[in-house]
């Protein structure tokens, strides 16, 4: 083999060294060169073919990339110089800056969604609670926020609002990239970001948003703000705003901002008081007027300025502007429509009643909205209240230490079902139930009426399998003391072998008497007698169609014609009130209509329903009437003729009842006593009630009743 080198130059040796012997051999066992089985060298990569390809097209360009290379430090330039870009370099700067930042907000956009869940504090609204004439009685709720649609809000009022945030809305695309700008600014500086959004802005940080003042959340609120502003009307978006911006005291919601500060509909604002309202929404800590003088002055300085920014964008005429020359004070900041004492018992039995009676849940109610107009009369109430407290406080006086112990529960029902007042207790926030609605203690002879309605509507059997035979109000019965209670079959044996017998009053006997007139004079003996001949089972079912709950009721025993069920006092009130329909019986409620941001709710209002025929009704009635007039002998006959009651009492001086209609008006009172510090067990009242008839209960009742 014969190898050609190439010259070498003079001062050099040119040394070649060969191969060692048997360097060429190829090794045992591996394929020969050219063999069938020869290895293949390994497949580049994605990477590495990409990385060639790639490098490999921009070739013919090579030279003119070279040249379009920014070189820096510049060459031929000294000192400072070298650092000062070209102009080329500056533009191509600028032009890469515009285009990245442009292919950046393209892409962000894009991948930008609209929330789909509001923030729970955006949504939640409090419910407002009105009496029977439509005056505001109570409100509930975290937050006080009321929505209201914008055809409902006055084109001069939403115009302050747009005069004072953001007079270009209706046509803005959403977002303001001065105001952008300027807020980044304020951000960076920790100042405040208020003013540096449209109200498109500031409506998605209202309810999509955090509150904070970070520069993500504020380009966030940016991307949101362009696509809402291409998703939703204008007019939503500021129906959204309007509903959501806070406005200081405690109020969310132009709504109830109206109605905090000057105690009206926002529908009935003037254009000067919106002008005061919008003003707060630069911020309501700073700019309501009731805080300081500062922020009075402050806010009078704004609410020119409004009023002239709408002369400014020709939404106020100069003529019209003229006319607001005083400042509209707001109200004072009151608890208007917090709830009292005893409104927490109306608004307890309003709200258990209203989400019965549409099937919302209590989840749905919590979020509020809701509008409650309520039976409950302001005057009734008033005049109730006032007659039991002026009860408990002669109470305390005459009986101090029992007086600790003594509960006063008491309701007034209609014969249409309404309720119109309630009695619950002393302090809802500190007792926490309602004593007009406790089912504690018996009903005792107020129960009377019930075994008597029975009686005339099915009559009594004697024998057993013998039919029916009627009774009427001269139908008589052994009125004596100490009667034993018979079946058909003998004498009543109760469980411990004793024969169980029926007592009056005073253990007072009457003789023979008419069950009018021992309804009338309050006998107790023939109504235990006389739910045994009637049946104690069609006994329990009038009393449970006219209005006492089944829960009510224990051992169906011979006691139970004496009162043994602890009906409350609004059920009582209710059964009462079944007589004075004429045997008709309408289900107590306390709630007549709902609405819910001023659209209509369906509500399930009780029907009237057939229970006791007009006759035994009307007869129950006139024996009522004469037990009345029998204990209030000097009362006019005139002012006696229309009331039908009478008391009732237990036969363990466990409680007091009086419960009686007048002008289709039912009321029950019941005085009892528990010390519920160490059971829910009665106790004896121990003469505090005062006398059957006379007492404690009776004087309640005719203070609310207007009874002389």
């Amino acid at each position: 083999m014969q190898l050609k080198l190439p010259p070498a130059p003079a001062d050099e040796t040119v040394r070649l060294r060969l191969p060692e012997p048997g360097s060429f051999d190829i090794p045992q066992g591996q394929p020969k060169p050219g063999g069938r089985g020869r290895r293949k060298a390994p497949r580049p990569s994605v990477l590495a073919r990409f990385t060639a390809v790639a490098g490999a097209r921009p070739a013919p360009f090579a030279p003119f990339v070279s040249r379009m290379r920014p070189q820096y430090p510049r060459p031929g330039r000294v000192d400072w110089r070298r650092w000062v870009p070209s102009w080329r370099q500056s533009l191509g700067a600028v032009g890469l800056a515009v285009g990245s930042s442009g292919m950046f907000l393209t892409v962000a956009y894009a991948t930008t969604d609209i929330p789909v869940d509001l923030n729970t504090f955006a949504t939640q609204q409090d419910n407002v609670y009105f009496w029977s004439d439509g005056t505001p009685m109570a409100r509930t709720g975290w937050v006080r926020r009321q929505a209201m649609p914008l055809k409902d809000v006055p084109e001069d009022v939403r115009w302050a609002v747009l005069a004072a945030e953001n007079a270009s809305f209706y046509s803005d695309p959403g977002v303001s990239v001065s105001g952008i700008t300027r807020a980044l600014v304020r951000t960076v500086g920790e100042g405040d970001t208020q003013g540096g959004s449209t109200i498109t802005q500031q409506y998605v940080k209202n309810v999509y948003l955090s509150q904070d003042r970070s520069v993500g959340r504020k380009f966030d609120e940016a991307m949101i703000a362009l696509k809402l502003d291409n998703k939703m009307s204008k007019d939503q978006i500021l129906e959204g705003y309007l509903n959501t911006s806070w406005f200081g005291r405690g109020t969310y919601g132009i709504q109830r901002a109206s109605q905090a500060y000057y105690g009206k509909d926002v529908s009935e604002l003037s254009v000067s008081e919106a002008a005061v309202l919008a003003s707060l929404l630069k911020g309501a800590g700073l700019y309501d007027p009731s805080f300081s003088k500062a922020s009075h002055a402050r806010t009078v300085e704004r609410w020119e300025w409004i009023l002239d920014r709408m002369v400014d964008i020709g939404k106020l005429s100069g003529a019209e502007r003229a006319k607001y020359t005083k400042f509209p004070e707001p109200l004072d900041q009151s608890n208007q429509y917090d709830t009292g004492k005893q409104s927490d018992y109306l608004v307890e039995l309003a709200a258990q009643y209203a989400k019965k009676g549409t099937n919302i849940t209590a989840q749905e109610f919590d979020r509020g909205g809701y509008q409650i107009y309520t039976t409950f009369d302001k005057d009734r109430q008033t005049e109730l209240t006032d007659a039991v407290t002026k009860a408990r406080e002669d109470v305390r006086k005459d009986s101090p230490k029992k007086a600790k112990t003594a509960h006063f529960g008491a309701s007034s029902v209609d014969a249409e079902g309404r309720i119109l007042a309630v009695y619950g207790g002393p302090d809802h926030r500190r007792q926490g139930y309602n004593e007009s609605n406790a089912t504690t203690v018996p009903s005792g002879s107020a129960f009377l009426p019930f075994v008597y309605a029975a009686g005339l509507e099915h009559g009594v059997v004697k024998k057993r399998g013998g039919t029916a035979a009627p009774v009427t109000p001269q139908t008589v019965y052994d009125g004596n003391d100490g009667v034993p209670v018979r079946t058909p079959e003998g004498p009543y044996w109760d469980r411990d072998g004793d024969r169980v017998s029926a007592h009056n009053d005073g253990k007072k006997s009457w003789g023979p008497i008419s069950l009018h007139d021992a309804l009338a004079g309050s006998v107790n003996t023939p109504f235990m007698q006389l739910g045994m001949d009637v049946g104690l089972d069609k006994v329990r079912r009038t009393a449970e169609a006219a209005g006492l709950l089944s829960s009510s009721f224990g051992a169906q025993v011979p006691a139970l014609s004496m009162g043994s069920a602890t009906p409350s006092a609004i059920r009582m009130a209710s059964g009462y009130s079944t007589f004075a329909a004429l045997g008709e019986h309408t289900e107590p409620y306390s709630v007549r209509k709902m609405t819910h941001n001023g659209s209509k709710v369906g509500l399930n209002t009780p029907k009237p329903e057939r229970v006791v025929g007009a006759r035994a009704a009307a007869e129950v009635t006139s024996a009522l009437t004469d037990a009345f007039r029998a204990d209030r002998p000097t009362l006019p006959r005139a002012a006696s003729s229309e009331v039908a009651a009478k008391g009732g009492t237990t036969q363990d001086d466990k409680a007091a009842w009086y419960v009686g209609t007048a002008e289709d008006v039912s009321t029950a009172v019941v005085v009892y006593r528990i010390d519920l510090t160490r059971s829910l067990e009665p106790l004896r009242l121990d003469g505090i009630a005062g006398p059957p008839n006379s007492g404690v209960p009776y004087d309640i009742w005719s203070s609310a009743m207007s009874i002389g």
